[in-house]
Parts: structure tokens; sequence; C-alpha cells
């Protein structure tokens, strides 16, 4: 049995390599082809054959004969030339895998120009060539090593007459360069299927720049391969670049993305197909690549145009019938009527492209089906709204899950299936110090307070240290630091007296839609405000009605969810005719209350227009809460702030800031703040996360007893105290619903540790799923142990 040992322990420090026998090339050979799987670039594996090696010294001295012999010893075919003339003609005939060039001597081998001969030949890039060198090139800086690496060579190996040296050097060139570069050749396969297969197949950069299409993309779209790669796929392939803003905001966080694409088509036509678009990386964790496959049968494209998934779930299922003779008439009389009106809406210039692409395919009824699809689908006036997926319903493998997400989702206050009790946060940045007001803080509460603008401040903290009167305290502080006497033309302690009536508000009782909870998203939506990127943006008169509707956005909140008040006939359910019940009730008793008194009316001073615009923005964010609207509210955000641009830095910055001088975008920024605020806790630090996923579980517990004890239709029949599992509610509440948004909140605001807390707490509510861990008195007393951290570190006494 032949034996190598490798000592790496010896007195000089050196490896050294051992052989029991004599010839050590035998065991050598072994090791060169022993491992036969691996590090793989696919599951193709080239050949099994002798490797080719063509040899080049003008005269073969001690070194040319030392490698000889060890490529002799190692099993390689090996042909030997003298000049630069028959090297080449031996390399073009044979192609070998190895080259080695004797370049130590300018007056012998013109070793420079030989090696860009070889590489200028058909199929150079699977041969490893090597220049032989002095021993002094590697030790002066005079660029010979990087010269020669430009040149062509892939490597450069010190001249030696020793065999074993020798017969190393070839085993490492052999494992590190050639069968790499074996593995690759084995690509070309890959290649060859792509260019036979009947899909369109499209690979891109993370800029959407074009890097590869296959011979059916060329075919099926006329192209040509040489005209478009490089160029913006946008540009190229899209009839409608809008159409890669869905696509990219799923792609650019490594998430396969299906869905519907229109195609350009030379000349001047368009094709519908069917996208399945993948990323995937090179290096790293972030994707450097798509690949896009298009497909275009027409029976898969009905269904596409039904359903698009990525990162905004399906917008709105619809018929796909085949409409008649008689309907198309009528449609086509509603459109001429349409036409007629001296005013032309967006919605009327897509019916009319639509109308005029159905005229030019008449001969293709499939064609002229998708179309009519395709208006049916704009005829609805929710095309940002989204209901909850049937698959989410049939496939959840999380009965909880599903119950809580169909709950927050749904509009119709039905058994099981409706309700909108939603789900709360917290937020914070850096904090300028306020300056002082009418509220006398103790120095133990003002010292939290310097801190409240921190993601990770304490907001549990504060609850205790207020007696339960947290909005007060830093409600004060947040008015103080943006300055909203000012703004409002009022003084601090008609601002306090209307945080007091507030706060007065709120069910003390209720653990989760308390004050604390309004004071939480009022931090989070402060936070927020101090970002480079909202300052830029958002005027004074906007940061003073975001801070009160995040104040009074859940004011006198009952503890139950819009669903239980419908069901058992609520006098509140009954005013709002079950349709947006206690967001509209929130924003009502707002004003009611501020307009009822002097003492805390905070907009007495302020002009009627001015006061029309904070009611307007003060009332359309507590709506904004409602978790009905929330995929339309997302949609909407994506569509308009999440996209990619391929062009320039300078270009990029100005097409990004560009839609923010648009009212109507100001406004979807302002949503998406006081949403993302609402239901931030899954995103704060571990230990502030589990306090919330207590409270808001134990909340919806006592409605789930009350349902059963009244004999009502129970809304979330899994959210029972006896079986409910808090993780698995708490991980499928990510999934569905914080992920993306606060991914594309991420995008916009630049807050890293939203994504890194939520990231971090999502793995440890998968750790105690898999622990076990499961009930309210389980997370109870983990709360209890250094595992999370005491939520009330106890602070030693003057005494102590």
């Amino acid at each position: 049995m032949d034996l190598i040992t490798i000592n790496s322990s010896s007195s000089s420090g050196r490896n050294k390599i051992r052989s029991r026998k004599k010839s050590a090339f035998l065991t050598l050979k072994k090791l060169l082809f022993r491992a036969t799987s691996e590090v793989k670039l696919g599951q193709i594996t080239p050949p099994s054959r002798l490797l080719k090696i063509l040899t080049v010294f003008s005269t073969l001295d001690q070194v040319g004969e030392t490698i000889t012999k060890a490529a002799e010893k190692l099993g390689f075919e090996i042909t030997t030339c003298n000049s630069d003339k028959t090297a080449l003609e031996e390399y073009q005939q044979r192609l070998h895998d190895l080259v080695i060039i004797d370049s130590r001597s300018p007056k012998g081998i013109n070793y420079d120009t030989l090696c860009r001969s070889l590489r200028n030949t058909k199929g150079n890039q699977h041969t490893v060539v090597v220049a032989v060198v002095k021993k002094s090139a590697f030790e002066k800086d005079d660029n010979t090593i990087g010269s020669l690496l430009d040149s062509g060579f892939n490597r450069c190996m010190v001249e030696t007459t020793n065999i074993v040296a020798s017969g190393n050097e070839l085993i490492l060139l052999r494992h590190s360069d050639i069968r790499p570069l074996a593995q690759h050749a084995t690509t070309q396969g890959l290649y060859s299927a792509l260019d036979k297969c009947k899909d369109i197949v499209v690979v891109t950069d993370d800029k959407y720049n074009l890097q590869y299409i296959n011979r059916a993309c060329e075919k099926q779209l006329g192209l040509r391969q040489e005209e478009v790669l490089g160029r913006p796929l946008q540009d190229q392939l899209m009839f409608d670049p809008v159409q890669v803003n869905p696509m990219g905001s799923s792609l650019l966080r490594g998430k396969e993305w299906h869905g519907s694409i229109t195609l350009k088509k030379k000349p001047l036509e368009t094709i519908l197909a069917s996208c399945k678009a993948v990323p995937f990386a090179c290096a790293g964790r972030l994707p450097t690549h798509f690949v896009l496959v298009f497909d275009l049968n027409p029976t898969d494209q009905l269904n596409m145009l039904a359903q698009s998934r990525g990162s905004i779930h399906s917008i709105r299922r619809g018929s796909t019938d085949v409409r008649s003779v008689g309907s198309d008439f009528l449609r086509r009389t509603s459109l001429a009527k349409l036409n007629a009106l001296p005013l032309e809406a967006p919605i009327t210039k897509v019916v009319g492209l639509i109308d005029q692409a159905r005229e030019n395919s008449n001969q293709n009824p499939s064609v002229v089906q998708l179309l009519d699809k395709v208006e049916d689908i704009l005829k609805s006036c929710e095309l940002y709204s989204t209901h909850v997926k049937e698959d989410l319903r049939i496939k959840s493998d999380e009965p909880v899950v599903s119950d809580l997400i169909t709950a927050l989702l749904s509009k119709q206050p039905q058994p099981t299936l409706s309700g909108s009790s939603r789900r709360s946060s917290n937020d914070s940045s850096v904090f300028r110090q306020s300056r002082g007001g009418l509220l006398k803080v103790p120095t133990v509460i003002k010292e939290l307070l310097d801190n409240c603008l921190s993601w990770e401040f304490d907001i549990f903290r504060l609850e205790d240290l207020t007696k339960k009167r947290p909005l007060q305290y830093l409600g004060m502080s947040l008015f103080n630091h943006f300055e909203v006497a000012s703004v409002l033309n009022c003084d601090e302690k008609t601002l306090f007296n209307w945080l007091t009536v507030i706060e007065a508000n709120y069910h003390m009782e209720n653990s989760y839609h308390n004050s604390t909870h309004a004071a939480d998203v009022m931090q989070a939506t402060a936070g927020f405000l101090e970002k480079d990127r909202m300052k830029s943006i958002i005027e004074q008169l906007d940061e003073a009605t975001t801070l009160i509707a995040a104040a009074a956005h859940d004011v006198d909140h009952p503890g139950k969810s819009s669903a239980f008040l419908s069901n058992s006939d609520n006098q509140l359910a009954i005013l709002y005719n079950d349709v947006t019940v206690l967001e509209s009730h929130h924003a009502a008793l707002t004003f009611k209350l501020t307009l009822g008194d002097e003492r805390i009316n905070i907009f007495k001073n302020l002009d009627r227009e001015t006061y029309k615009i904070a009611r307007a923005n003060v009332v359309d964010m507590i709506l904004a809460t409602e978790m009905t609207k929330h995929f339309e509210h997302l949609a909407k955000f994506v569509n308009v702030f999440c996209t990619k641009s391929s062009s320039s830095d300078l270009e990029s910055e100005v097409s990004d800031f560009a839609p923010l001088s648009i009212p109507e975008n100001v406004t979807l920024v302002k949503r998406m703040m006081i949403k993302c605020a609402d239901v931030s806790n899954p995103t704060r630090p571990l230990r502030l996360c589990v306090e919330w996923a207590r409270r808001i579980t134990e909340e919806y517990f006592h409605q789930t007893d009350e349902e059963k004890s009244k004999g009502l239709p129970v809304v979330m029949p899994m959210f029972d105290r006896y079986t409910c599992s808090i993780p698995k509610s708490q991980i499928g509440f990510v999934d569905y619903i914080i992920n993306d948004m606060f991914e594309a909140w991420n995008a916009f605001i630049d807050m890293p540790e939203l994504l890194a807390h939520m990231r971090q707490n999502y793995i440890r509510w998968k750790e105690l799923d898999e622990q076990g861990h499961t009930t309210l008195s389980d997370i109870q007393k983990l709360q209890a142990t250094a595992l999370m951290n005491p939520m009330f570190p106890q602070k030693p006494t003057k005494g102590e």
C-alpha cells in the first residue's frame, strides 16, 4: 500500500512529504487522478482522458528535461517543440490542456508573441498557459510577472531541476487550473441546450443589461445577439418598461418572480409572454445576474394574466371567459362615447391602445382574448387592491397563520374571515435635546427621554416609570423636538392638554391597543422623520400632523377588531356601515375631542386653508393604518419608489427624487411611514419584539374568549389561549405582511437596523417553535430569563 504522510510540525516549520516507497511518482500519479468529484460547476462532468501537455524550450536544458520527466511520471501525453512556429502548429492541431513556455531568455523563444498567438486560436479558453521564469523574477519589483500575465499566461513557475518539485507544480496546475477549466468547458453543453430551447431565455446583470439571449429570442423577436448585448433589457425587449418594476422588487431581494410581460417584436409588433425570472449570485449573497425565461405558449398566458406572483401579491383575479360579439359591440360603442369627451384620462389612452392592438390582431384569436382580459382587469376601480390569495387559505401549513392574515386583510365582517385589528411597533434615530416645557420631568425619565429617538428605545421602561402615561411625556419631548407649537402657532400648555386628553381616551385595560402603543408609534414616526430622506421632502406642517396622527391613530380602541364590532352589532359598526369601522372612529373622535374644547384645540390659531390641509393629513394617515388596504398602499409605494435605475449615478439620483415633487407621492410616503410605524414591533430588538407579541396575543385571546362566551362568530379561532402557537403566528405575520413592506421601506429610507432586527427575531421565533416554546406561559417564562434579558432590569436604590 502506497502512503504519503504530511508532517506540519517539524522543527523547521516546513511541511515534508515522505513516501514509504522509492518511487514517489506512482503515488503522486494516483493522487493526481484519485479525486473525481471535486467542486463542480454543475452536474455535467468533463471526460476522463489523458491530459495533453506542450512544452516549448528553444534548448531542452536540465529544467526542460525535469519538467518532461515529471510529466511522464504523472501520465501526461507530452509534445515537445523548440520553436514558435512548430509550437503554434502543434497547438492548433491538438489544442493541448497545458502549454509550458520557456521565458527565461529573450534570445530564445519569442514567448510573448507565441502566447498571444495561442490566445487567438479558437478553443484556447480551455488551455492553461504557463511561463517558466528565473527565481529572480519573483524577487524583483520590475513588473515581470505582471507583463507575462497581461500577455495571456495563466501563471508562472520558477525554474527547478528537482523532479519532485516539478511534479508537485504539475499537480497544482492540474487541480487549481486545468480541472476548473475543463469543468467550465462543460457549460458549452448548456448553451447548446439553450439554443435548441423553444422558450426565450435571457440573462442580464444586476442592472438589467443584457448579457445573453438564446436563438429562440433572436428568432422570435427579430434581434441579433451582437446588437443587444450590454444594452438595457427595458429598451431592447420590454414593450412597457414599467413592467420591470414589480419584477425587480422581487429579484433584487433574491426572490423568484412569475408574471406576464409584453415583449417587443420587430417590426413594431408585441408578444405577450409568461415570464419566470430567477436571481442568482456569482459571488457573495446579493444577486449578480438574473435569468428570465419567457413562455410564448398562449394556453399559459391566460393564467398568467389572472395572477402574477412577486414581492407584491396578485392584484386581482378575473374571469377568462371569451367575450361575445354583442358585448364587443357595446364595448366599442362605449369607447366611442369616451373618445368624444373633451377630457382624456390615462385609462382612456390605455383602452384606446388596447383597441388598436385588437384591430391589428384579428387573425390571432388568442391575442384578442388576452386583450379582452386585460380590459376586464382595467375596469376594476381597485387596480392596486389585493385580496387574500386562495393559496394562502388552502395551502397554509399553519392554521394560526391563515387565521391571523385573513382576519387582518379581509374587508367583509364575515365569521373567521374578517377583522381589522392591527399590530404595532416602535422606531427611532438620533435625538436633539428638547427645550423643556410645562411638564415637570423626573430625572430618571428625562435621562430615558434623552435617547427617545433611538431604535432601541425602551418604551416599556417609560410606561413603568410614568405609571402607564408614556404618551404625555414622550409626546411633549417629540413635539418640542420638532417645534410643533411654533408650527401650529399654539402654546405648549395647549399641546400638553391635548396629549393628556388623547391619552385619557385610550383604554388602559387593553393589553396592546393602549397609550403605550400610541406612544410607541409616535416615537417610531419621529425616528423616521429624522432621516435625511424624509427631511428632504417633508415640510414642518407635515411633520406636526404626522406626529399628531401617530399619537391619536388608535384613540378609544376597544381592544377588539372591526369584525368583532360588526358581528356584535356594536354602535360604531352600525354608525360606519361596517366599513373601516375602527379607523373612521379614531379619526372622527380625534377631531371631536380637539375641536370640542378650546383648552385642547391645537388647531385654533391656524387659518382656514392651513387647517383644512392639517385635518386632511391627519385623517388620511389614520385611515392608512387600516390593514384591509395594506397591499394597495404597498403596491403603489413600490411602483413609484422601489425601482432600480440602470442609468448613471447622476441620472439615477435625479430620477430617484423626481417622483417626490408630486404631492400625491408625498402622500404615499406619509401613508407608508405611519403603516410601518404601526406594525414595526417585529423589527425591534428581541426583548421588545417578544413583549409586543405577548401583548397582542393576549388581546386576541380575550376577543376569542368573549366571542365564545357570547355565542358570536369566532373571527380568529386559532387564537385560542390553550392551543395557539405564538411563534407560528409571528413567523406568519413576518412572512406575509412585514417582510416585503420593510424591505421596500428600508430601500427608500435607508434604515438597515430595521431588517437586521427583523431577521434576527425571525430566526429566534423559529428556534422557539422548534424547541416547543409556543404558549403564552412559555413566552412569559422565557422573558424572565437572561436568554432575552429582563424587560425591566432592576436599578439599585440610593440606599444600596
